[in-house]
C-alpha cells in the first residue's frame, strides 16, 4: 500500500515510541510468562510505568494524542462502525471514533492487568504488594520463613491464602486473554481501516504522517 505524498505529521514522537516499546513489552510479557517471572515481573512495571506516562500524555500531550481528539459519544462510535461496515467511513486525521474507543479499552484493560498481577504475586506473600494494599516501590521480599511458621501454626490461613492466590492468578490470566483477544480485534482494525481509507495505518505510526484529509 502507497503512502499518499499529501500527508501531514499526526503522531507525534512520544506516540510512536510508546506504541512500538508497548508492543515489545507485551510480547515479551507473553513469552516470559511463568519460565521467567523475574523477567515478567520487570517487565509488568516497565508497562505500568509506560501505561501511566501515556495516560498524562492524554492531557498534556499535542493535539492528537490528546484524549478529547479522539473519545467520541456512543452513538458517534455506533455510527462509524456501521458506516464502516457499508464500506464508506468518515475518515478522521487522528483516531476514528473506533479506535479511539480501542485506544481507552486498552490502557485500562493493561492496568487493570497489571493489578492482577501484584495482587496474584502479593497473595503469595514475595512481591512488593502485600495483602493490605499496594506499595509498588516497595521492592522488599516478604521473610518467608516467618510464614512458614504462620502456615504451621494455622492451617486454615494458610488454605484461605492458597485460595486468595489462585483467585488473583485466574483473574489475572483472564485478564491476559482478553488482552489478547483485544489485540486481535486491534490489528483486523487497523488492517481493515487501512484497506477502506486507502492509507497505511501501520507506517503511519513509524513515521508519524496520515494522508491529509
Amino acid at each position: 500500500m502507497v503512502q499518499d505524498m499529501k500527508s501531514e505529521k499526526v503522531w507525534d514522537i512520544f506516540v510512536r515510541t510508546f506504541h512500538w516499546t508497548l508492543v515489545g513489552s507485551m510480547i515479551g510479557l507473553y513469552l516470559s510468562g511463568d519460565d521467567f517471572e523475574s523477567v515478567h515481573i520487570i517487565l509488568g512495571y516497565f508497562v505500568i510505568c509506560l501505561v501511566l506516562l501515556r495516560i498524562i500524555w492524554g492531557f498534556i500531550g499535542t493535539k492528537h494524542a490528546r484524549f478529547h481528539d479522539f473519545l467520541y459519544r456512543p452513538r458517534k462510535i455506533y455510527h462509524y462502525l456501521k458506516s464502516l461496515i457499508n464500506g464508506n467511513p468518515t475518515p478522521y486525521i487522528g483516531h476514528n471514533p473506533a479506535g479511539g474507543l480501542m485506544v481507552i479499552v486498552m490502557l485500562l484493560s493493561l492496568l487493570v492487568t497489571a493489578f492482577t498481577g501484584l495482587k496474584a504475586l502479593g497473595s503469595e506473600g514475595k512481591r512488593p504488594l502485600t495483602n493490605a494494599g499496594i506499595s509498588i516501590f516497595r521492592f522488599a521480599y516478604a521473610d518467608e520463613d516467618e510464614h512458614d511458621d504462620d502456615d504451621q501454626k494455622h492451617e486454615t490461613g494458610h488454605h484461605q491464602k492458597k485460595q486468595k492466590e489462585e483467585f488473583w492468578e485466574e483473574i489475572h490470566e483472564s485478564m491476559t486473554r482478553f488482552m489478547i483477544f483485544l489485540i486481535i480485534i486491534h490489528l483486523g482494525g487497523v488492517i481493515v481501516s487501512s484497506w477502506i481509507h486507502k492509507e497505511n495505518l501501520i507506517l503511519a505510526m513509524i513515521n508519524g504522517r496520515k494522508k491529509t484529509l
